[in-house]
C-alpha cells in the first residue's frame, strides 16, 4: 500500500487571516494567528479541503511521494 504524504503550505503574504481554513478543516490541524498556520501536520489528512476554502487562494497542498 502506498502513502502519499501531503500537507498544505500558506502563503502569509496572500492570507487575510479570516480563519474560513481553520473552520473548514475535519482534522482541527489548523490555526489562526496573525496568519493560519498548520499546527499539526502529522495529523493533516490531505484532504484539501483548506484549499478549497480559502477564499484569497492563500493554501496549496504540497504532495510529497
Amino acid at each position: 500500500e502506498e502513502t502519499t504524504m501531503a500537507h498544505p503550505v500558506i502563503d502569509a503574504d496572500e492570507c487575510i487571516a479570516c480563519g474560513v481554513c481553520v473552520d473548514s478543516c475535519p482534522a482541527g490541524v489548523l490555526e489562526l494567528q496573525d496568519v493560519a498556520t498548520v499546527a499539526d501536520e502529522d495529523s493533516c489528512v490531505a484532504c484539501g479541503a483548506c484549499q478549497d476554502a480559502c477564499p484569497a487562494g492563500a493554501i496549496t497542498e504540497i504532495v510529497e511521494e
